[in-house]
C-alpha cells in the first residue's frame, strides 16, 4: 500500500513539475542545443508600462536611446546607466544635423524636437512632425538618416491612411511617392547601401507588404515586396513629377520552395548586413504563413539590384527608354518624359526576386513564431568569419542561432521575459551585447556567455559557439574588448564546422587533461531503497541535442524518460534485480560523457528508523530531499492525495 501511495504520489508532483517547466523535447530538430537562463543579462525596469518603445544607438557611440510612453532615455551600453525622462509618445529618434530628433505622436498632432544632451537634455528646436510621426503609436511608420537627410514613412491622415515613403528634411530636395505605386502598404525597413567607390549610384531600399491588387480566392491577400530609389534622386522637372521619386521601382520579393509553388508571403522583419564591398551585402528577411510557420529567407543586394536593371516591367510592352527607367542621375530634373513615363505607370518589375544564396529553400523554417532578426558577425578562433542570427519569440525568448552554408544550428535560447512580447531589439555589434526592449523593461544579453561552456574543452567545442574557445584559461571569448575597440583572439581550440571534441584529445595535456577526464558537475549518490516501493532517479539535460540513457550494472540500458529539464528512470516496484549501480550518459556527436550516478542498496530495515542524514534521494523538479521526511509525510499526505487522484480518474 505504500508504494501505491509513493507511486500517485510521484505522479502528481511529475505532473506539477512538467505544468511548471517549459523545455524543448529531446531529438527534435531545430531545437536550442541549450537551456540559458539570464544571468548572462542586465536589467533595465522603466518606471511605468510602456505600449510602445523604439531603440536608436549611433554608429560611433557606445549609448543608446530608448523611446517610450512619455521619456527619452539616454542608456550607457556599458554601465547601463540612464539619463532622461522627456515628456512625449516617442515614435522616431534619429542623429540628425548633428543632434539627436525625436519625434512623436504628441496627442494626435505629430511633433518633432532637436535635442542636444549636455548635463541637461535640451530641446534646441520644434518641428511639424506629420509625415514622420504616426498620430497613434499602433499607427505603422519607420524612419532612416541617410548624409543629413532624413527619410520616413508614415501615415498623413488621422486615420492611418495615405502612407507613403518621402525624403522629408535635410539638405537635398523633399520628394514623395506616386499615390498609385502603392496599395495600403506597412513599411518594415528602410536601409542605405553605401557604395565607396561609385556614391552617385547608391540606393535607398525598401523592405514592405501591399495588399494584393488581385482579388481572386486564391490569390495572397498580401505581397512583400522590396522598392528602391536613388540617393541623388531629386524628383521630376517642374512640369511633370516635381518633387516625386523619378527612381521608384518595385519587385515581389519571394521566400519558400519555388518547385512546389508554395510561399511565406507575410513580411515581419528585416536585417541588413552590410558589407565592406556592397554587393556582398545580405539581407535577412523574417517571414510568417498562413499555416503558422516562420521562415528565414536570405537575399543578396546584387542579385535585387541586378533584377531592376534587367527586368521587364510589368504591363509594359513598348521599347525601354533611355535612360532605363529606375537609373540614378545627377541631374533628376532633366530625365526625359518617356523614362518618367514607365517609372509612373509601370514601376513594378515582371520577374520576381529569389534568393541565389539558397534558391530550394529557406534558409531556415520553424514552428517557432519569430517576430524579429537581428544579425551579427564574429570572426571565431579558426580564423572564419560567421553570421550569427538572433531570433526573438512571442514568448519573450532570444534564440542565437549559426549560421553554416544552408544549414542554421541553434547554439542557445535564453528567456527574458515571459510577461509580454518583446516591442523592439538592436544590436550593439562593437560591444557583443543585444539591447532587448519590452513593456515593462529592457535587457542587455551578452552574446558571450562563454562561462556556460566551462565544464570541459568537449563542452567548449560542442556548444559551436563562435564567440567562445577552450583555452589554457578554460573556456574563454574569442573577441578582446577594450575602451576603443574590439580586436580578434587568436588561438584556442573551436571545431565550428564538424562539432568534433576529438580536436581536445591532442591539445591537451597535464592538468587541463585531467580536468576533462572528471566533470565538475558529475553528481554521484548512494541511496538505501527498501523492496516494493517505487523509486526513480533523474539526472539534468544540458544539451538537447544529446541522447540519454541510463546503465544498469554496466550492460543493460534504458532510454531517457524526459520531463522538463530532466531526464527519468522509473522503477515501478523496486525487486531484488533493481538494485546496483546506474549511470545516466549522454551521447552527443563524437563525445560520451557520465552525468549523473546513483548506487542504489537494500534496506532490511524500516526505513524510518535510519539516520535522515544516510537517507538521500531527489525529488521530482531535480533538488536534493530527505527520503525519510518524504516517507515519514506519506501517512497523512498520500492518502488524502491518492483519494484525489482515484477520484479525478475516474
Amino acid at each position: 500500500m505504500q508504494g501505491l501511495y509513493l507511486s500517485i504520489l510521484l505522479d502528481l508532483h511529475l505532473t506539477f513539475c512538467m505544468m511548471t517547466t517549459t523545455t524543448p523535447s529531446l531529438g527534435l530538430k531545430g531545437i536550442p542545443r541549450r537551456i540559458l537562463n539570464g544571468d548572462t543579462t542586465h536589467k533595465v525596469p522603466y518606471q511605468t508600462h510602456q505600449n510602445h518603445t523604439v531603440f536608436f544607438r549611433p554608429e560611433t557611440k557606445d549609448v543608446l536611446y530608448l523611446g517610450g510612453t512619455n521619456l527619452v532615455l539616454k542608456i550607457d551600453v556599458d554601465t547601463n546607466d540612464v539619463e532622461g525622462p522627456c515628456e512625449n509618445v516617442i515614435m522616431v529618434i534619429q542623429e540628425f544635423q548633428d543632434s539627436l530628433f525625436v519625434c512623436g505622436t504628441n496627442g494626435q498632432k505629430p511633433q518633432c524636437w532637436k535635442l542636444v544632451h549636455n548635463q541637461s537634455t535640451e530641446i534646441v528646436e520644434s518641428y511639424e512632425g506629420t509625415g514622420i510621426s504616426p498620430y497613434v503609436y499602433t499607427q505603422n511608420s519607420l524612419s532612416l538618416t541617410v548624409e543629413g537627410d532624413l527619410y520616413a514613412a508614415a501615415p498623413l491622415e488621422h486615420d492611418g491612411s495615405y502612407l507613403q515613403f518621402r525624403r522629408k528634411a535635410g539638405g537635398r530636395t523633399n520628394v514623395w511617392m506616386y499615390e498609385k505605386w502603392v496599395l495600403e502598404p506597412t513599411f518594415v525597413a528602410a536601409s542605405w547601401v553605401k557604395r565607396n567607390q561609385d556614391p552617385e549610384n547608391e540606393k535607398i531600399y525598401i523592405f514592405f507588404r501591399e495588399k494584393n491588387s488581385d482579388n481572386s480566392p486564391e490569390a495572397d491577400p498580401w505581397i512583400t515586396r522590396v522598392a528602391r530609389v536613388c540617393k541623388v534622386d531629386e524628383g521630376g522637372s517642374k512640369r511633370f513629377f516635381q518633387n516625386t521619386w523619378t527612381s521608384f521601382l518595385k519587385a515581389r520579393l519571394v521566400c519558400g520552395f519555388p518547385k512546389e509553388s508554395l510561399y511565406f508571403n507575410h513580411l515581419r522583419d528585416v536585417y541588413v548586413l552590410h558589407a565592406e564591398d556592397w554587393r556582398d551585402t545580405r539581407v535577412y528577411a523574417l517571414f510568417t504563413s498562413s499555416w503558422n510557420a516562420t521562415a528565414v529567407c536570405v537575399y543578396s543586394i546584387a542579385d535585387i539590384d541586378k533584377l531592376f536593371e534587367t527586368s521587364a516591367f510589368k504591363g509594359y510592352e513598348g521599347d525601354i527608354p533611355d535612360p532605363r527607367p529606375g537609373t540614378c542621375v545627377t541631374n533628376s530634373r532633366g530625365l526625359p518624359y518617356t523614362t518618367l513615363n514607365v517609372v509612373k505607370d509601370h514601376s513594378e518589375m515582371s520577374e520576381w526576386i529569389h534568393s541565389s544564396i539558397h534558391p530550394l529553400a529557406p534558409l531556415y523554417v520553424s514552428n517557432y513564431n519569430y517576430t524579429k532578426v537581428v544579425v551579427d558577425q564574429v570572426q571565431a578562433a579558426d580564423e572564419h568569419m560567421y553570421n550569427i542570427l538572433l531570433l526573438a519569440t512571442d514568448t519573450g525568448t532570444i534564440h542565437k542561432c549559426l549560421e553554416l552554408d544552408s544549414e542554421l544550428f541553434i547554439i542557445s535560447e535564453t528567456q527574458l521575459s515571459n510577461r509580454s512580447a518583446i516591442q523592439s531589439m538592436i544590436l550593439a555589434s562593437r560591444k557583443k551585447k543585444l539591447i532587448v526592449g519590452f513593456a515593462e523593461d529592457m535587457f542587455s544579453l551578452d552574446l558571450q556567455p562563454c562561462q556556460k561552456y566551462n565544464s570541459s574543452c568537449a563542452e567548449c567545442v560542442l556548444s559551436r559557439d563562435p564567440y567562445c574557445a577552450w583555452t589554457q584559461n578554460g573556456c574563454t571569448s574569442t573577441v578582446v574588448m577594450s575602451d576603443s575597440s574590439a580586436s580578434f583572439h587568436r588561438g584556442g581550440i573551436q571545431n565550428i564546422k564538424e562539432q568534433q571534441t576529438s580536436v581536445c584529445t591532442a591539445a591537451l595535456e597535464g592538468s587541463q587533461s585531467r580536468r576533462e577526464s572528471t566533470p565538475a558537475s558529475l553528481d554521484s549518490e548512494t541511496v538505501y531503497v527498501m523492496l516494493g516501493v517505487s523509486f526513480y532517479m533523474s539526472c539534468q539535460i544540458d544539451s538537447y541535442h544529446a541522447t540519454y540513457t541510463w546503465v544498469h550494472q554496466g550492460h543493460s540500458s534504458s532510454p531517457c524518460q524526459q520531463l522538463g529539464p530532466r531526464c527519468l528512470h522509473l522503477i515501478t516496484a523496486m525487486e531484488h534485480g533493481s538494485y546496483g549501480n546506474y549511470k545516466c550518459m549522454s551521447k552527443e556527436q563524437d563525445h560520451t560523457r557520465l552525468v549523473t550516478e546513483y548506487n542504489l542498496t537494500k534496506q532490511p530495515i524500516l526505513l524510518a528508523s535510519l539516520p535522515s542524514s544516510t537517507l538521500k534521494t531527489y525529488n521530482r523538479c531535480g533538488k536534493r530531499n530527505n527520503a525519510a521526511a518524504l516517507v515519514s509525510h506519506v501517512e497523512w499526505v498520500a492518502m488524502s492525495v491518492a483519494f484525489m487522484a482515484i477520484f479525478a480518474r475516474l
